[in-house]
């Protein structure tokens, strides 16, 4: 027994011992070990599927489509919201904006984060675990105050001079010295544009901006080819809205490429964590402001060294997912909830399990207030217009004349006005069979041979919905919202 004894208490000190070591080489690790990443987000307001990288023709895209090319390109994801402040405000707390409490644009102060998440949002949490924070471009998500950024580098017309955005980047950079640090870029292209007299202080009609000093220096001209998948709306008008929308992301790209080189100046390219996204789809009816396709898919790029690995990724992510991946990348720990995860895995491996169904939703961008929720799998997407018996969306974005032009004759009996039709008075459910149709041109709900598909996505919807106490499951939340409309 006492031989036993003895063995045993050697395996103990022993066992005791190998953690011990493991401790120290692990502290050790840390000590020698290169900085916690920084972290760059950038945005780009209002840019859909229309790169390279993601298979558009009309334009080229070199710089974007290198930094898609080095890290993951996630061929599929969505934002929250495809309006303006409730999709960031999604980026910001990783919850979707149904339980965020910023549902619609910040203006007016209506809408913003309910209290108890105003300092749980990506630059507070990160402030606290010692990163310097700072911002260029526009916030567009309240409250304002509530975010600790360290430098705010000027607002949304600033971060349409490409060339300013990165010397901005640089100052940032210097002064952050040897503390990671994280800069979210806003860049406003490819945003529409709308001039204000400065006279009458009224603002004028929506276009876009071919050139902002001198950039891009070779323009796109109208054409055939400038015409919008989820749109289908060719007019001389039309050709020229969108070829101006072009040029926009034109702009952009050069952007993306200045910063990025200033990134590598400063000597951050391999210990930077970096984030592409755009904040929704392009300002065109069918596009932003709904739960269409047009709207809801982003381009979504990711690069973190010693992590993601070059590759295209069929995983179905959303924007609620850039939260918790910086969280796991940085080291920083909140208890917040969230309804995202870290994109960790698929990062590292195309073929690690991830989500069955990815979920969008919209309440409104100005009013009217026409709650939706969307869901779709690798083929279905399903769409349910809670309150399609009361009430209408906009047919109102940015100037847009898609809506409009669909009146002509020429479109009588064309799926093209049967499509805008639905989008101007929606039923309560559409059902769009993606692989067949990606642009969502046939509503296939009630229809007998997708009875399956509907019936299942509309379950997953529900459980969704329940999972995430979606107030909107209570018809008084409605109520509650058109008063905020009513008394002001």
């Amino acid at each position: 027994m006492k031989i036993l004894a003895t063995l045993i208490a050697a395996l103990l000190l022993m066992q005791s011992t190998v953690r011990a070591e493991e401790l120290r080489r692990s502290i050790s690790r840390s000590e020698t070990s290169p900085a916690r990443p920084n972290v760059l987000f950038i945005t780009a307001d209002d840019l859909g599927l229309q790169l390279g990288c993601y298979g558009d023709t009309v334009i080229e895209t070199p710089q974007i489509d290198a930094l898609a090319a080095s890290g993951v390109q996630f061929d599929i994801a969505y934002v929250a919201q495809a309006s303006c402040s409730p999709s960031r405000s999604a980026m910001f707390t990783g919850l979707y904006v149904h339980a965020n409490g910023q549902y619609g644009l910040t203006a007016g102060g209506r809408f913003a984060l309910h209290p108890h998440l105003r300092d749980a949002t990506i630059p507070n949490i990160l402030k606290r675990a010692g990163y310097r924070t700072g911002i260029i471009g526009k916030l567009h998500v309240g409250p304002g105050t509530s975010f600790q950024f360290d430098y705010r580098g000027g607002n949304y017309v600033v971060a349409r001079d490409v060339k300013l955005v990165a010397e901005r980047a640089s100052d940032f950079m210097t002064q952050s010295g040897d503390q990671p640090f994280f800069l979210m870029v806003n860049y406003t292209d490819p945003h529409a544009f709308r001039p204000r007299d400065p006279e009458t202080n009224k603002f004028g009609d929506w276009t876009f901006l071919d050139r902002v000093e001198g950039i891009p220096a070779t323009l796109v001209e109208p054409s055939e080819k400038t015409v919008l998948p989820f749109q289908q709306i060719d007019s001389p008008e039309q050709r020229k809205r969108v070829a101006g929308y072009y040029n926009q992301v034109k702009r952009l790209d050069i952007g993306v490429g200045l910063l990025l080189e200033t990134l590598k100046r400063h000597g951050h390219a391999d210990n930077t964590l970096v984030i592409f996204i755009g904040d929704h789809g392009p300002p065109f009816n069918r596009g932003k402001a709904t739960s269409y396709e047009g709207g809801l898919r982003i381009p979504f790029l990711v690069r973190w060294p010693g992590v993601s690995k070059p590759m295209r990724s069929s995983a179905m992510v959303s924007t609620v997912d850039i939260l918790p991946t910086i969280l796991d990348a940085t080291g920083a720990t909140s208890d917040v909830e969230t309804h995202g995860r870290s994109l960790r895995p698929v990062l590292e491996n195309a073929d690690a399990p991830w989500r069955e169904f990815l979920v969008g939703e919209y309440h409104l961008h100005g009013p009217p207030w026409f709650p939706q929720r969307a869901i779709r799998d690798t083929r279905y997407k399903l769409i349910h217009n809670l309150l399609a018996d009361s009430a209408r969306p906009s047919r109102v974005i940015d100037g847009d004349i898609g809506y409009s032009t669909s009146r002509e004759d020429r479109y009588a009996g064309t799926p093209v006005r049967t499509a805008f039709d639905t989008y101007a008075k929606p039923p309560e459910f559409e059902l769009y069979d993606l692989a067949n149709d990606p642009w969502e041109f046939h509503n296939l709900a009630g229809n007998a041979e997708h009875a399956e598909a509907e019936q299942r996505l509309k379950t997953a919807l529900e459980a969704w919905r329940h999972e995430t106490d979606d107030p909107a499951l209570d018809p008084a939340f409605h109520d509650q919202i058109k008063q905020k409309f009513a008394d002001r």
